[in-house]
């Protein structure tokens, strides 16, 4: 099967992108400035991410919001129009996580739904709605100087505050934008009409923001201690066993999957996600089984942080293990010493009203 393009996918060419293959679609993982100066770009000014292979799903019409409130986890109650909630849809019969998500709530009766790339389809089968990703592109600029940035380009995108929803006319085009993101860091995310993709892009650059590619996504969220469908959720995790309660609105009577979440509420996780620092710049990597003193473990996301300068994981141990608790990492046979810390590991404070 051939992989899909985005609307930019000239644009990563042009400025010499390492592509590869990413949830079926061709994707930059790179630029040539490398992905730890990408990393650091965004921690200290801002960068730019094309993520249009995330899907978006337009949930609209009567119904749409009890649609939502009865499938999803979060209680969408607690938001409202022009606000975005990030949420889990759940098995129905064990509360594995299907997808975790963020919902755009963009007016009254009008809601984008934001799933990971290769999830577009389950989330349409549980929700409804209509899939609209290939008729858009989403940027993601991220970073402090971010606003700073986006502001020489359209100040009324930049004035986008954290977590809430937008329609604005960027450059003379409408765009839904969001106070969103997946770094840890202040920003905003832009959902803009293909057709005027590659001039906002090429507005972006000439403000000064810089592209970055998924590896800097990956070990930006890793130090972030955001959880990645497929490692820190998915099939056999549950919320509550990614330490994940606050996205759980107990107080609705209904959702899917409630039954089997509140079960494994009454009687405890039997594994909780936690941080682990590791010595020196090696890295562990994802299935690397942990020993601790309460039992075993295994990481679901290990890396080099840039800024703290050492590895970082995440890791599903034994709910007794604790900060401040050694652990042995077995990377290929060789024992990697590390110690349980909190997550985040690397903590900034948004700003954006």
């Amino acid at each position: 099967m051939s992989l899909r393009r985005t609307t930019l996918h000239g644009a990563h060419v042009e400025l010499g992108a390492k592509m590869v293959p990413f949830g079926g679609w061709d994707m930059p993982v790179s630029y040539p400035i490398g992905t730890i100066e990408e990393h650091m770009t965004c921690r200290r000014a801002a960068v730019m991410f094309d993520v249009s292979h995330l899907g978006t799903v337009r949930v609209e019409g009567a119904g749409s919001f009890e649609s939502l409130q009865r499938v999803l986890t979060n209680d969408l109650a607690k938001v409202a129009p022009g606000r975005a909630q990030y949420t889990h849809l759940l098995d129905p019969a064990d509360a594995s996580v299907i997808d975790d998500i963020i919902v755009w709530w963009v007016d009254h009766e009008v809601f984008d739904v934001m799933p990971n790339a290769s999830n577009t389809d389950r989330v349409v089968k549980y929700l409804g709605g209509h899939d609209t990703t290939s008729t858009r592109s989403v940027i993601a600029v991220q970073g402090p100087a971010s606003r700073e940035k986006v502001a020489r380009v359209s100040p009324e995108a930049a004035a986008v505050g954290r977590f809430r929803v937008e329609r604005i006319e960027v450059c003379g085009c409408p765009c839904v934008v969001a106070g969103t993101g997946y770094t840890g860091e202040d920003g905003i995310e832009i959902a803009v009409p293909n057709h005027h993709t590659r001039s906002m892009w090429d507005a972006l650059l000439s403000a000064g923001v810089v592209p970055a590619g998924l590896g800097a996504r990956d070990t930006l969220r890793l130090e972030s201690g955001l959880p990645l469908h497929g490692h820190e959720l998915g099939e056999g995790i549950t919320p509550l066993q990614a330490n994940l309660n606050w996205v759980v609105g107990w107080k609705k009577t209904e959702f899917q999957g409630r039954a089997a979440l509140a079960a494994e509420k009454e009687r405890g996780v039997a594994r909780v996600l936690r941080g682990i620092a590791t010595e020196g710049r090696r890295p562990s990597r994802e299935g690397s089984a942990v020993r601790t003193a309460h039992g075993s473990g295994v990481v679901t996301s290990g890396n080099f942080s840039p800024v703290l300068g050492h590895g970082i994981a995440m890791a599903f141990l034994p709910p007794a293990c604790t900060e401040g608790d050694e652990v042995e990492i077995d990377v290929r046979g060789s024992a990697l010493v590390g110690r349980v810390v909190a997550l985040p590991f690397v903590r900034k404070p948004a700003s954006g009203a």
